[in-house]
């Protein structure tokens, strides 16, 4: 019998603002207990709701740039004016101890999770049926301003030239049924 400890596997999962990505992160967490969700650094202002160190470690943008100059994040990037970063450490120490991990990435910072970890990051992009239901679904949530909202779909354009650069891609024009297909491809990653 081997000694070797289990090391843990990476699920990052990529979409535009507005696809279902939160909601469907929800769920998996509560149905695959042994996935931990990483938890980045922002200097987006905090939402209703949100708890530091638990949605995100909330920091302020001196903080941040303070942390990315010591090199301690494993990728970084800014998006929507705001900075956002994984650090290294916790990843490094999950994974050596067995947990599996679940990021919730934009592109840039899951090119930057493949660029380090190779084929051990497997990536889910989620898209939505059409720009004009994301456009739909963004106004609908109401948690932004016209302005942002403009400014995510811009994104979301470029976002969705991606979508067929990572290794699985998913519809969300029905969110059960997208669901159940982001449940399958975590099974087959976790080797249920």
């Amino acid at each position: 019998m081997s000694n070797q400890k289990k090391v843990g596997k990476l699920i990052v999962i990529v979409a535009p603002s507005g696809t279902g990505k939160s909601t469907m992160i929800k769920r998996l967490k509560e149905d695959f207990p042994s996935i931990v969700e990483s938890v980045s650094y922002t200097t987006r202002p905090i939402r209703p709701g949100e708890v530091d160190g638990k949605s995100y470690f909330f920091i302020t943008r001196e903080e941040f740039l303070a942390m990315r100059d010591k090199n301690e994040f494993l990728e970084w990037a800014e998006v929507h004016n705001n900075f956002y970063g994984t650090s290294k450490k916790f990843v490094e120490d999950s994974l050596a101890s067995g947990k599996n991990l679940l990021f919730d990435l934009d592109v840039q910072g899951t090119d930057s999770m493949k660029d380090y970890f190779g084929e051990k990051a497997n990536v889910i992009f989620i898209s939505p049926p059409s720009v004009e239901e994301l456009e739909k679904r963004l106004k609908h949530r109401g948690t932004e301003n016209t302005q942002v909202i403009n400014i995510r779909l811009m994104n979301a354009q470029k976002e969705l030239l991606r979508k067929n650069d990572f290794d699985f891609l998913i519809y969300n024009d029905d969110i059960e049924n997208a669901y159940k297909k982001l449940c399958e491809i975590t099974q087959e990653i976790l080797g249920y």
